[in-house]
């Protein structure tokens, strides 16, 4: 039976433990979710490190918005990786492309050395070039271990054509990641149509806010479908039944 590797998009350290109990393999560590995530802060990747076991990938990201990085955002995203470095972090996830949406492979390669011996997985910038298949050559060409990708579409399902072809495309020298849009519902239709053996996911749930007085007067948040006084958290009962719907699915 093939098994798949199970990667959670945890914001916090409570995601984080939440993911290690529900029997993931890997965390993408960030902040900002709302922003597609941002590099979190050093408390959080420091104690992250220091509460669980599997292996811990932060993103590199100084910001929302694009990909096309100055050079000062390119400076801090070298610090970054340098501190996930000293904390004992396994990897980084980072994503760098240029103006007319190809792979910043000069700059990819400069932060895959950089960050070596850790891994190195290439986010859903990829999602944004402007040819999937010659950004595909370009990564592996760059050294990163995995790309991160809905296949072009908002979702991994909606994107599951492309991510099959990549799959076929890469023929193992480079993991292909499924993600955005991954749940337990769909995750075994997701496997069974692309073949892919990894799966990244926050298996997320609202947690009610302990707060008892809520100014109805006021918003921080605005934002359709996200509860003004709800904290996302892993679930890892979630993070199970994931599990074992994609390998259903991938070995049907």
């Amino acid at each position: 039976m093939k098994k798949i590797t199970l990667e959670i998009c945890a914001a916090s350290l409570a995601s984080c433990i939440a993911a290690e109990e529900g029997g993931a393999d890997r965390i993408e560590l960030c902040d900002n979710l709302l922003e597609g995530g941002t590099t979190p802060s050093y408390a959080t990747i420091a104690i992250a490190r220091e509460k669980v076991k599997i292996a811990l990938y932060p993103i590199i990201r100084p910001r929302g918005g694009d990909f096309l990085y100055s050079d000062l955002e390119f400076a801090v995203m070298q610090k970054d990786i340098e501190m996930c470095k000293q904390l004992g972090c396994n990897g980084v996830v980072i994503g760098l492309l240029t103006a007319d949406g190809q792979v910043d492979t000069t700059r990819t390669r400069a932060l895959v050395e950089l960050a070596w011996p850790m891994g190195v997985t290439f986010h859903r910038a990829f999602d944004m070039t402007a040819d999937p298949f010659q950004a595909l050559e370009d990564i592996i060409e760059t050294g990163c271990e995995r790309i991160l990708t809905s296949g072009q579409r908002n979702t991994a399902p909606e994107g599951a054509p492309l991510i099959q072809q990549l799959v076929e495309k890469a023929a193992g020298r480079i993991a292909i990641m499924a993600g955005s849009g991954v749940r337990a519902g769909n995750v075994a239709a997701l496997a069974a149509a692309t073949k892919a053996e990894e799966y990244h996911t926050t298996a997320k749930d609202y947690v009610d806010s302990r707060m008892r007085f809520r100014n109805p007067h006021v918003s921080m948040g605005g934002i359709p479908g996200v509860p003004e006084y709800g904290i996302a958290v892993t679930q890892a009962a979630q993070v199970k039944l994931i599990r074992e719907e994609a390998e259903k699915g991938l070995n049907s």
